[in-house]
């Protein structure tokens, strides 16, 4: 009976070694948002760990920020791609800070201290707020920037969706932060509208996100943040603190995106998958091979 116990409990142990990833054998558990571009990040991270360690992947999608994050606060996910403007005022409440490397350094202290969560390589695309005209407005106005959009905004009627006419880090304080501006109308539109409205001249000016893939659908350009107004949006791996110190292969291959996208890029795979109805995994494997990373 004795040798039976020690047999059962060195077969117990021996199987406590294969878990620990999310709660599965030798499976990495990868989150992600409910859209198109998250359904590309959490592939591009499958891809890349199927690539490049020997461990199988197993890819979830959850519906808002704080369902993936609590999944992986509570070991439920190994790994899921989150924005850093997202997490400095969504997940901490803060919004002092616009700088983009003090914004990610702020984050990633912040994680590891207090939540024991690790951020690892950015991307390298900026998800953010925008607004976005046809060229041929910005021809007319000479739009390059934000700056050069107050400075004609009287002149321009703006569609947005209600939620960024009424958030203080949307329009109101957009206006604000330069100088007050106002624009001649503004009308709230739904977001599946906003392209078409634009694209018929029916307003002048859109909010839009830097990524999207309709950007290029539509041909809009899209205008700077050059005063920094609107945060940071940087996408970036979260892992847990048991994949960052005790699986180092995964934290190497994860860290090789670091950089890897444009905002233009992203744009790009948005639009195969958004528009043209490609698989997430396929527009993922067939990037990262473009980029000579698998």
């Amino acid at each position: 009976m004795k040798k039976f116990i020690v047999v059962s409990m060195i077969m117990i142990l021996a199987l406590g070694t294969l878990t620990g990833c999310g709660g599965s054998d030798n499976v990495i558990e990868i989150g992600h948002k409910n859209y198109t571009e998250q359904r590309i990040v959490g592939q591009l991270f499958a891809k890349i760990i199927e690539a490049k360690t020997d461990y199988e992947v197993n890819v979830t999608e959850f519906g808002s920020t704080s369902i993936v994050f609590g999944a992986l606060k509570a070991g439920e996910v190994d790994v899921y791609g989150e924005y850093t403007g997202t997490a400095y005022s969504a997940l901490l409440g803060e919004s002092e800070l616009n700088d983009p490397q003090e914004v990610y350094d702020y984050v990633k202290k912040t994680f590891e201290e207090e939540l024991n969560l690790y951020w690892l390589n950015e991307m390298g695309f900026n998800n953010t707020y925008t607004f976005s005209v046809v060229p041929e407005v910005a021809e007319e106005y000479k739009l390059e920037t934000i700056s050069d959009l107050a400075e004609v905004s009287d002149e321009l009627v703006l569609g947005a969706v209600m939620e960024f006419i009424e958030r203080e880090d949307g329009l109101p304080g957009v206006q604000e932060y330069y100088g007050g501006f106002e624009f001649e109308d503004v009308m709230a539109l739904d977001p599946g509208l906003r392209y078409t409205v634009v694209k018929e001249g029916k307003v002048d000016v859109i909010d839009a996100f830097s990524t999207d893939g309709k950007i290029l659908v539509y041909n809009l350009k899209v205008l700077e943040d050059d005063k920094q107004f609107f945060p940071p949006y940087f996408a970036a791996p979260i892992v847990t603190e048991e994949i960052y110190n005790d699986y180092p292969d995964i934290v190497e291959a994860l860290n090789l995106l670091g950089g890897v996208l444009t905002d233009e890029e992203m744009q790009e795979l948005n639009y195969k998958v958004g528009e043209e109805g490609m698989n997430p995994e396929v527009v993922a494997e067939e990037f990262l091979k473009e980029k000579g990373l698998i």
